[in-house]
């Protein structure tokens, strides 16, 4: 595994957005959210790749966004 100083702080950054949307899924009780935190959080152990990471990362970013405004979750 081959990991850049780029992708260490991309994962930093989406761990810590993670953190933050796990934290206000769980006192909101807001289901996406908090999976969505669980997720960001987790994720970038496992994706070596920048592209990858960014792609995932800001999709994860947008999902409890789109839910809202699609599904009124």
């Amino acid at each position: 595994m081959h990991f850049s100083v780029t992708v260490l702080v991309a994962g930093m950054l989406f761990g810590a957005i993670g953190v933050g949307y796990f934290m206000y899924g769980k006192r909101a009780e807001r289901p996406v959210p908090l999976v969505c935190g669980a997720v960001l959080a987790i994720f970038p152990w496992f994706v070596t790749n920048l592209a990858a990471l960014i792609a995932i990362g800001v999709v994860l970013l947008a999902a409890p966004f789109a839910a809202a405004w699609w599904f009124g979750i």
